[in-house]
């Protein structure tokens, strides 16, 4: 199995499971105690990782999410808490979530350093974000946690390279999500308010992109191989299929 066939493979299971601490019931009730709305936790428990920067700047980083909606949450958590705190403790609740229902994964502990050797191998160019969420400080030991953290790793590099490959297609971030499996629903779900342009012609734009994403993630699997990478998109499959039960 070639880098860019694990890239391809690996691709829906890491983007399922490397956000689904975040629809946790747990984790929104962190948003609470915090003081500041899902929506702001959800945006800043992401860029906080970036620092103290204007909402313009999370706005680029974040690529998907109309630049108006990112704004919203991302000034009202700053008018109630640091940026680098939201980080903190969305980080802690993706620990939290991976102990709880990755702990008891069949061999975890093998996925887990699978999962880490990808993250450690992946080039980081023009993703701040997951050069950002690779730098924070990860005092997690569980392999449950552990592997909660990679995925979640791994997720914000295939975005960021998607993000990458996006804008070398000439589409813009709009047109990219219209052009994918949720159309104009996820175009609302991301902040990005009606009328929409045409989706037909750009349907071959986004498939070029998506074979980018591939190519420019693939990197990250070649440190496993042909057989630890087949072993990777195993594991993964039964980790997604674990977690929907």
């Amino acid at each position: 199995m070639t880098p860019e066939q694990v890239a391809a493979l690996s691709k829906p299971a890491v983007l399922a499971l490397g956000e689904a601490y975040s629809r946790c019931p747990t984790t929104l009730r962190r948003a609470r105690l915090l003081g500041i709305s899902g929506w702001a936790f959800y945006v800043t428990g992401r860029a906080g990782a970036l620092g103290e920067v204007r909402a313009e700047t999370v706005a680029a980083a974040l690529g998907f999410i109309a630049p108006d909606a990112v704004a919203d949450g991302w000034d009202a958590a700053a008018r109630t808490v640091r940026p680098s705190e939201v980080a903190a403790a969305s980080l802690a609740e993706c620990c939290r979530w991976g102990e709880e229902v990755l702990g008891d994964l069949p061999r975890v502990d093998r996925l887990t350093v699978l999962v880490e050797r990808a993250v450690a191998a992946a080039d980081a160019s023009a993703m701040p974000l997951f050069a950002a969420w690779r730098a924070m400080p990860l005092d997690a030991t569980t392999p449950g946690a552990r592997l909660a953290v990679g995925l979640r790793l791994l997720r914000e590099h295939f975005t960021g390279a998607h993000l990458v490959a996006v804008r070398a297609s000439g589409m813009t971030p709009l047109e990219a999500v219209l052009a994918g499996p949720e159309g104009a629903s996820g175009a609302m779900a991301c902040g990005w308010p009606p009328p929409y342009p045409p989706v037909g012609p750009l349907v071959r734009r986004r498939l070029w992109a998506e074979a980018m994403t591939d190519r420019l993630v693939a990197p990250a699997f070649t440190t496993l191989g042909p057989t630890e990478g087949a072993e990777l998109v195993e594991l993964l499959t039964v980790a997604r299929t674990h977690t929907e039960r």
